[in-house]
């Protein structure tokens, strides 16, 4: 498995990394310790998880893909070979955590603590900000429309609370996530302006279908050694093609889960069938073709996957070793030509 470094940590990390929210909804807690098991025999090394999962959200599963995870590490040990992440609620009505989860100091290092509690660790190894505080253009939104959030949280102060978790062992690095390249500059300059610890990555959506953080983001990453942890990278399953024609597999996120409609609209169902005919084309399942374009990057770090089955997940590890060539990585582009953003 190739191995990318995290920012200027000096960790190297899996180009694919583990991806872990259907753990307490779709998943048991038995088949995740099967996925763990599979994933570090084949060279993963990246887990990422967060406080808020699984998804979907809800008061009676919240903490439980965490609680799985940390149970694992108990039982196998060795913890310090592996890279940890996980994430803090950004602001949002989810009351049952913390009665309204805000980036606040207070709340930053209660979050920790608690996540440490179901990790069964002492040390968190990147602890991510799950979405900004303020109001920006994340979660499908491709435009920004200013309003008014000028009650939230300075990034100052939730930085500040992340420095003081690093000084104090318990995190080892900070990361961020559905952030902006504004958000993301913000971020980075302050942490130097102030001599705190600086963001190492940036967890975005990053698919064939949604490719809105090459605008502005892929130069940050480069420029400024923080990489992307690609979440998506298969748009919910959708790049597959198993949701084509109307189709609705049972168990799948999208047949379980109406609330998501990010990847359904007629304009993605065009541009992944579009997708699914040219892996057929080159001899490569659908779902290996988008995930290796996405591992050939140079602004990625790691490749976030997920799974419901472990056929899904072996498939989705295959891509690690696909080299696509030059005449596909052009018709590639010459469909994104065609559908550009459909799904931000």
């Amino acid at each position: 498995m190739e191995k990318r470094q995290l920012g200027r940590t000096g960790i190297e990390v899996s180009v694919i990394g583990l991806g872990t929210m259907t753990w307490g909804e779709q998943n048991t807690e038995q088949e995740a310790f099967e996925q763990l098991d599979y994933a570090v025999d084949q060279g993963i090394n990246l887990i990422d998880a967060a406080e808020m999962y699984p998804v979907p959200p809800r008061a009676e599963t919240q903490g439980l893909t965490e609680t799985y995870l940390g149970n694992w590490l108990k039982n196998r040990g060795k913890r310090d070979d592996l890279v940890i992440a996980t994430k803090v609620t950004g602001r949002s009505d989810m009351d049952y955590i913390r009665g309204g989860p805000r980036l606040t100091r207070e709340q930053i290092h209660q979050a920790v603590n608690d996540s440490l509690k179901r990790l069964q660790t002492d040390y968190i190894d990147l602890y991510q900000v799950h979405w900004p505080e303020r109001k920006a253009n994340f979660f499908g939104k491709l435009g920004y429309n200013p309003v008014d959030d000028s009650d939230a949280v300075p990034i100052e102060e939730t930085l500040e609370a992340l420095n003081e978790l690093v000084e104090a062992g318990k995190i080892r690095h900070i990361g961020l996530s559905n952030e902006t390249a504004w958000g993301a500059m913000t971020w980075l300059k302050e942490a130097e302006r102030r001599g705190w610890t600086r963001p190492v990555s940036i967890q975005n959506p990053y698919s064939l279908l949604n490719r809105s953080y090459e605008v502005g983001l892929a130069e940050v990453s480069l420029r400024e050694d923080c990489g992307l942890l690609a979440y998506s990278p298969l748009a919910f399953g959708a790049l597959s093609g198993k949701y084509l024609g109307g189709q609705k597999p049972a168990g799948a996120r999208l047949t379980e889960f109406s609330r998501f409609t990010r990847y359904t609209s007629e304009q993605a169902q065009e541009a992944t069938q579009a997708y699914v005919n040219l892996a057929g084309e080159h001899g490569l399942s659908p779902a290996q073709m988008a995930l290796a374009w996405v591992n050939s990057r140079s602004f990625l770090t790691s490749n976030l996957v997920g799974a419901t089955t472990m056929e899904q997940l072996s498939e989705n590890i295959g891509s690690a070793s696909i080299q696509l060539s030059e005449e596909l990585l052009d018709r590639i582009e010459a469909l994104h030509q065609r559908y550009t953003y459909p799904c931000p």
